[in-house]
């Protein structure tokens, strides 16, 4: 009995070992969901050339969706990454801007690509309502049209931007209106790669 009894006590505490390990393993991996943003989605630039996943490749990109009739968080996050791109000045030489629309029914190519210009770092993209939906999914992007009183509507959409290495691989978020400081450290990390 008392054999027995060690025997399943040394069971119980090589199990604990074996879940603390498993836990701080899993703990310390960084989190990249399998095939974020990877599909078939065939967009457009404001230039007019096609824009596909494999666009995102070769270059670490800051990726955000939202609309050209934002009120808010569309023309802050632009001016964001403005500020991102001259506070890192020549270690963003490689880094890309992508915003692409969420309101592709609004945003046409010269709509978004005047949009966008201002910013001088920032690629606007759009095309079709099918096709920016399979980006959306792709993504795992909110975006839903809210009606306005005024008869017009509004988009909620997901607010982060997404950093996305050479390879295309996701690598983390910004979130809205985060400090200035930690999403300068997270682009040089992407950039450094």
């Amino acid at each position: 009995m008392k054999t027995l009894r060690i025997v399943l006590w040394t069971l119980v505490a090589m199990a604990a070992i074996a879940a603390t390990g498993l836990y701080a393993f899993t703990a310390t991996r960084p989190g990249q969901p399998a095939g974020l943003g990877q599909g078939d989605y065939r967009l457009v630039s404001a230039e007019g050339a096609p824009f596909t996943h494999a666009d995102f490749i070769g270059h670490p990109t800051a990726l955000f969706f939202g609309f050209t009739h934002c009120p808010d968080v569309c023309p802050t996050t632009l001016a964001e990454m403005a500020n991102w791109f001259e506070q890192l000045g020549p270690e963003a030489k490689d880094l890309r801007g992508v915003f692409i629309s969420v309101d592709p029914e609004r945003d046409t190519p010269d709509i978004i690509g005047d949009y966008v210009a201002w910013t001088g770092h920032v690629t606007g993209v759009t095309g079709p309502r099918a096709e920016i939906d399979k980006a959306l999914d792709a993504w795992g992007v909110v975006a839903e049209k809210v009606p306005l009183e005024d008869g017009d509507y509004t988009m909620n959409h997901t607010a982060s931007v997404f950093l996305l290495n050479r390879q295309a691989g996701f690598e983390g978020t910004i979130a809205y209106r985060e400090d200035t400081r930690t999403a300068l450290a997270k682009l040089r990390k992407l950039v450094k790669g």
